[in-house]
């Protein structure tokens, strides 16, 4: 597997967020995308339960992201969240997003919360615009910061990795 690039302030993958979720997300191969997520207290809507917006966004940001290795950019349409079982707080979380479809405009995707059981958490579809290469390098530019930074040992800093910037197109 290989690790995808973080942003500063992504609300889930941002480095330095200081309300993020600093999650990495990984290609699992065959288009396929995962990250690992445990849900602390703050993330809860009901006790005990984690939320239904940040489970969607969990979902979404992780089927969106199977465009990375592709190097390309693309924006929610739609996205339908099946929300399997309460999603326990405390507890690792496996999420995974697969692309389903790839035209020249759209991306069509799926993607799914295991709970540490192997149980199904949620599960959604979702359909993507693909940005145009004008509109990827104008949100490159503007995010300035685009890097993988490695997984680090417990209690040290998030290291950029020394792997060259995206390339613009």
């Amino acid at each position: 597997m290989s690790q995808q690039p973080n942003s500063r302030y992504c609300l889930l993958c941002g480095v330095e967020n200081p309300i993020g979720l600093h999650l990495r997300f990984y290609d699992d191969g065959a288009d396929r995308v995962t990250t690992h997520f445990t849900p602390r207290e703050e993330h809860q809507g009901y006790p005990g339960v984690l939320h239904g917006g940040l489970t969607s966004a969990l979902l979404d940001e992780t089927i969106g992201r199977t465009l990375v290795s592709r190097d390309l950019w693309a924006m929610t349409v739609s996205l339908a969240v099946r929300f399997h079982r309460p999603i326990p707080l405390g507890r690792p979380l496996t999420v995974t997003g697969e692309i389903t479809r790839l035209r020249s405009r759209t991306l069509e995707g799926r993607g799914e919360i295991r709970l540490a059981d192997g149980s199904l958490g949620a599960s959604a579809e979702a359909r993507y615009i693909l940005l145009s290469p004008e509109q990827t390098d104008a949100f490159r530019e503007e995010l300035g910061w685009w890097q993988v930074v490695e997984d680090h040992a417990e209690g040290g800093a998030p290291q950029p990795s020394r792997r060259p910037p995206e390339r613009s197109r």
